[in-house]
């Protein structure tokens, strides 16, 4: 196709693109990711009349929440974040909100567990279209020394998204039961795919960058862009530390309300005003913190994007300790409200580093490998693995299971940051600029 024939095609669509402020981009977006992660929290805040309704245990629960759901979440992102660089992201991020909004209604319905893992697969595969196109039309929205802050906010969608789900969903279920805030959450998500159909508009490639790349509109080939990320040590650290910090934070995630319930005493009513503030505050207040304080340290050092999540690790992990180990649901809520605003530095500063790291016609690809990596480890194997602990402590005799099987996810902050620190080292030794590798 001719320069002229490209420009005359894209024309309409940038000068309409152009009409969107970033700010409306971004709150759209952020919207968009609250419903997905609120989606995806339901099953771990309706946990307790889940099991008295269908009769699942904790290894069953941790299954349905991690290891079936990933399966489709992980391993679907990367043909969509493949598609995705290649047509239009805007509409591929409607078309995943509207299955994964469809699916979540279903799961309303189930009658069963087989059911309900049924229609969970199916929100994991609409969620894989989710998050990777936005981290790419957020980087071709913002520019370098704005995109950690940027996606830091874009980020608090798990924050929003976590609390709304805990104060809407235990609210709605204490008065209707469990079924209807899976019903009334999937149809607000039907009716939001239509109207960023309507209201986003696909941003140009590489339009921020500070260098522009000459071949931002050409395809990114499949398997050389997925040679690059996986034989790259920056993007399988950033990857793989992220992937052990999520082992942490959805292990936890997953059970935190049965765990606040079963062993500290708390009830639905309880759960979704007090945890529901916490998350707001914990894991709102560190995405927005994390994105400045990566803005500001990698200003001066590109080391940044490692250092501030293995600093805020080291911080949380005694604080974790504390909060499984406390007596009493109000101590362990305040325990956990520093645990949520340490633990989440990791994913601004790996989401920013990995855009930054590849070009710009491979960003949706390889934030979708990003998220295969971090994601099947920590999504996938932490809730599976926190829930046969939980049945194994059970079955040897562990009055307290679940709280055993908590304090397991311990040896995962030592690996996480051992792993940023690692990065930290290769990024000191790249030096200031980011390597680009040909597609």
């Amino acid at each position: 196709m001719s320069a002229a024939s490209t420009s005359s095609t894209s024309a309409p669509e940038l000068d309409t693109a152009r009409a969107r402020p970033p700010w409306f981009v971004l709150a759209a977006l952020t919207f968009v990711y609250i419903l997905n992660f609120l989606d995806r929290q339901l099953i771990g805040i309706l946990a307790k009349p889940i099991q008295d309704s269908l009769q699942v245990t904790d290894g069953q629960l941790g299954l349905i929440g991690g290891l079936y759901f990933a399966m489709f979440y992980c391993f679907i992102a990367i043909p969509v974040g493949w598609l995705a660089d290649r047509t239009n992201r805007v509409r591929v991020l409607s078309l995943a909100c509207a299955i994964w909004s469809g699916a979540t209604t279903a799961c309303g319905l189930a009658a069963s567990y087989p059911q309900l893992v049924a229609a969970r697969m199916m929100v994991g595969f609409g969620e894989a279209g989710g998050v990777p196109p936005s981290y790419a039309i957020i980087t071709d929205t913002y520019p370098p020394g704005k995109r950690a802050a940027a996606i830091g906010i874009f980020n608090l969608g798990p924050a929003i998204g976590a609390a709304a789900g805990v104060a809407f969903g235990a609210s709605i279920a204490e008065r209707f039961g469990w079924r209807m805030p899976f019903i009334v959450v999937g149809g607000i998500g039907i009716l939001t795919a239509v109207l960023v159909w309507l209201f986003i508009r696909e941003p140009e490639r590489g339009a921020t960058d500070a260098v522009r790349s000459g071949d931002a509109s050409e395809k990114a080939l499949f398997w050389p862009t997925l040679r690059m990320f996986f034989s790259q040590p920056i993007l399988m650290l950033a990857a793989l530390g992220s992937g052990a910090t999520q082992f942490v934070t959805y292990g936890l995630g997953n059970f935190a309300v049965l765990f606040l319930m079963r062993e500290k005493g708390m009830v639905l009513g309880e759960v979704a005003i007090w945890y529901a503030l916490v998350l707001a505050l914990g894991m709102g207040g560190g995405m927005v913190l994390s994105g400045r304080v990566i803005d500001r340290m990698t200003r001066r050092s590109r080391t940044g994007y490692a250092i501030a999540p293995a600093v805020s690790l080291a911080i949380a992990m005694p604080f974790y300790l504390a909060f499984v180990w406390a007596p009493s649901w109000p101590l362990a809520l305040v325990l956990l409200a520093v645990v949520m605003t340490f633990n989440y530095f990791y994913l601004s500063a790996s989401v920013a580093l990995v855009q930054e790291e590849v070009k710009p016609n491979q960003r949706v690809l390889s934030g979708a490998l990003l998220l295969l990596v971090m994601n099947f480890i920590g999504l996938g194997l932490g809730p599976t693995w926190v829930g046969a602990a939980s049945d194994w402590f059970k079955a040897q005799g562990d009055a307290h299971g679940l709280q055993s099987a908590l304090y397991t996810l311990t040896p995962f902050y030592f690996l996480a940051i051992a792993l940023f620190l690692w990065l930290a080292r290769l990024l000191r030794r790249e030096g200031p600029n980011p390597v680009q590798v040909p597609a």
